[in-house]
């Protein structure tokens, strides 16, 4: 088992905008927190060689901020509706897609499906014991299977949760 999953809830994004929940943007706040999470990630020396993002305007927006902050070269954003409202089983099978020399995935999503397909991988036994395991701006870590498109019930080992409200802002 030598792949990691990362799943990524997008940041804090402005729900009093009068518009289409697909286009509301991010806050402040939740563009801060996302680049906080992205800068962490740089400093454990942690980088994407996949990234899959929901189409929605947060989600891009997230997935552009951490892709930045480690300063990836040569891998750009592939935006995936199936990771917008359709369910964690459709997200199984954006990851039946990845290459297969994809050895560290990033996807960049919504609740409930993360949320949903981080249970379905690990084991709700295996977990912490939380109301929500991915608040916004929240990486969840896993250990894959050696092949993306074999995603059982209980085949991944979780690392490790990252909220961006427990990592320190910089120039604080």
């Amino acid at each position: 088992m030598s792949r990691e999953l990362w799943l990524f809830r997008h940041g804090k994004s402005d729900r009093n905008l009068a518009m289409d929940d697909f286009d509301r943007p991010l806050k402040k706040r939740g563009k801060r927190a996302v680049q906080r999470i992205g800068e962490w990630l740089n400093q454990q020396r942690l980088i994407a060689d996949w990234i899959v993002s929901s189409p929605a305007k947060r989600a891009v927006t997230t997935a552009k901020i951490v892709q930045k902050a480690i300063a990836v070269e040569g891998v750009r954003i592939m935006q995936d509706k199936r990771l917008y409202q359709e369910g964690f089983e459709r997200l199984k099978t954006v990851l039946a897609e990845c290459p297969l020399e994809a050895r560290r995935v990033l996807l960049v999503g919504h609740n409930p499906e993360l949320e949903d397909l981080l249970i379905n991988l690990v084991g709700a036994a295996n977990l912490p014991d939380a109301d929500k395991l991915l608040p916004t701006a929240a990486l969840a870590r896993l250990i894959m299977p050696d092949d993306w498109t074999h995603l059982d019930a209980g085949c991944a080992k979780l690392l490790s949760i990252t909220c961006a409200k427990s990592l320190p802002e910089e120039g604080v």
